[in-house]
């Protein structure tokens, strides 16, 4: 699933069972893939072979992080499904002052502290659990950034926006990958906005906030 945030905000303008193996629609092989910006920049993160397993591609960190800024000093970020952590690690990259890895697969665990420990990444704090279970045990106003890349087969993404859109902060931002475009509609339905999207392959990323007459 706090410390105070910096000004450091977007100015406006411009996919495992869960809590389980980050699963989606496609499996990614063993091998590794590479925090992209900030201080650990380069840093070789494993992707074990699990079934299911599919880390946020690339090119979509690297977009996401242009729509967030490459700067998150006092951030308080969540990455409620980690699977390998490549958002959370991401975000404690660029300086986030607390980010939350929620993850449930003992073996993905392990490795996330493993790294942890390699990166002495003092801001990050590693929880065991089911994702949506902790998001409903947070305080309002928690979180700057909730990152969620539930599995894709799985039907949470709903129950996993609600809970994620309670722990925001007044301006903060939820990001969400699925495996289709979240019209504008189902989202009013929750009481969130998109502010950015795109499309790489089988992933829909979002960037949500919550509507001004939610806030």
């Amino acid at each position: 699933m706090s410390t105070s945030k910096t000004s450091a905000k977007p100015v406006k303008a411009a996919p495992r069972k869960v809590g389980k193996t980050k699963s989606g629609t496609r499996h990614t092989p063993a091998g590794e893939i590479r925090i992209i910006g900030g201080q650990w920049k380069r840093t070789k993160l494993s992707v074990p072979d699990l079934p299911g397993l599919r880390p946020t591609p690339d090119r979509v960190r690297e977009t996401l992080f242009n729509w967030l800024g490459q700067d998150l000093g006092g951030w308080r970020c969540v990455d409620a499904f980690a699977g390998t952590g490549a958002l959370g690690w991401e975000a404690a990259s660029r300086g986030a002052a607390r980010v939350v890895m929620v993850e449930q697969n003992p073996e993905l665990l392990q490795r996330l502290q493993a790294t942890q420990t390699q990166l002495q990444a003092g801001t990050v704090s590693i929880q065991r659990g089911d994702a949506l279970a902790w998001l409903s045990r947070q305080t309002p106003g928690s979180a700057d950034v909730v990152f969620l890349d539930p599995p894709f087969e799985a039907p949470v993404f709903e129950e996993a926006l609600r809970a994620s859109r309670k722990i925001l902060s007044a301006s903060g931002w939820i990001y969400l990958e699925a495996p289709h475009h979240w019209d504008a509609e189902a989202l009013a339905a929750l009481g969130l906005r998109e502010h950015r999207f795109m499309k790489a392959g089988a992933v829909h990323a979002h960037l949500l906030q919550v509507m001004e007459n939610e806030a």
